[in-house]
């Protein structure tokens, strides 16, 4: 490891998590909440990066209400680390605005972008690829990412394929050239891609030096890069205003469409320290505690031939009776019930509550 690297987190804050509805609310999205432990989601992602990343290193990104709450929350990060989206806006926009203010202290910082509500089993051995990251997106000025082990054929994720030849090892970690990043696949595909054994779960965190990602973007995504300039000569102007008139104009798409899919020199480190995006209820399946039955209850609950069934209802008892693969989810407003295959539908309910003007329930 390269004495003095300096390694900055970015923390990006500003989902709606719309699929965990209805606890999920724009008030108190997903990582807000506490899903997977007694803490919410942002403080055990901050936790997690405090053994190699200290507090005045790591910032965040998300809207003004959003950014406000994270200042109730975790009060130890510094008041000017937590960026504020002028307009809300999808991750490359956020990112260019966090990795140009970093850029303006430390060309050369490695930024890593982490999503705040994704979870963790294996945080020492997280820590310790982390830094190998950092180690190479400073050493091999390349864009790095880390890649999930598949663990089945999932259509809900975008999957990252990789070639197996010319590995480089860093701080005894092995990095593989990304061929290309692909999109949701269908369950064909996806079959096809784990049988293959060169191909990843995009994980949504990546790691770059500020100087390198400008270079990067001049190259590849010349379009970014003009946007780029201008967040630099408005944050030099310390220019609310002019911030505010680049967000309105910039276009609202992911990092990945915005850069990564289209940058040459992108290496992806193998990210098997227990990760899931807790992406939507039924995920949580597998991170509560479950009965000798599949039953993954917060709440009391009575069960009676009941199986692989999903419940949040704190405070209240709830029954259950011959069911199986159901998700019931209540809270004091609205109550969900859902079959355990259906939950990526949750949105579609906020479709039809938006079309009945039912926006008190969002």
């Amino acid at each position: 490891m390269k004495k003095g690297l300096d390694i900055r987190a970015v923390i990006m804050a500003g989902g709606s998590g719309t699929r965990f509805w209805p606890l999920s609310r724009k008030r108190t999205p997903k990582q807000f909440l506490p899903i997977v432990s007694d803490k919410t989601m942002i403080e055990e992602t901050v936790e997690r990066l405090l053994p190699i990343i200290s507090y005045p290193n790591i910032y965040t990104i998300a809207n003004r209400r959003q950014t406000q709450t994270i200042q109730r929350m975790l009060p130890r990060l510094r008041k000017g680390n937590l960026l504020v989206e002028p307009v809300g806006k999808n991750t490359a926009p956020s990112l260019v605005l966090a990795t140009a203010r970093i850029y303006l202290q430390n060309p050369e910082a490695v930024v890593a972008a982490l999503p705040s509500d994704h979870l963790i089993l294996d945080n020492p051995l997280f820590a310790k690829k982390m830094l190998a990251a950092a180690e190479a997106a400073s050493r091999e000025k390349s864009l790095i990412t880390f890649g999930i082990p598949p663990a089945f054929p999932s259509t809900g994720y975008g999957y990252i394929h990789y070639s197996k030849a010319g590995q480089k090892r860093v701080v005894g970690e092995k990095f593989c050239e990304v061929l290309e990043f692909k999109e949701k696949p269908d369950y064909e595909q996806a079959r096809l891609f784990i049988e293959s054994g060169d191909y990843y779960w995009n994980s949504g965190m990546f790691l770059w030096r500020a100087d390198v990602f400008a270079e990067k973007l001049r190259s590849h995504a010349p379009d970014f890069y003009v946007y780029w300039l201008k967040m630099l000569e408005a944050l030099k102007a310390k220019s609310a205003a002019r911030m505010r008139s680049i967000f309105e104009e910039i276009p609202s798409i992911s990092i990945d469409y915005a850069l990564m899919e289209k940058a040459k020199g992108v290496l992806v480190c193998e990210g098997n320290f227990g990760w899931s995006d807790v992406g939507a209820w039924s995920s949580l399946a597998d991170i509560w505690k479950k009965d000798d039955f599949g039953n993954a209850f917060k709440g009391e609950c009575i069960v009676l031939d009941t199986s692989n069934s999903i419940c949040f209802n704190p405070g209240k008892l709830t029954a259950f009776i011959g069911v199986k693969d159901l998700i019931v989810i209540n809270t004091k407003d609205a109550l969900l019930v859902c079959h355990k295959d259906q939950d990526q539908s949750v949105r579609q309910v906020l479709e039809a509550l938006a079309k009945k003007g039912k926006t008190k329930y969002f």
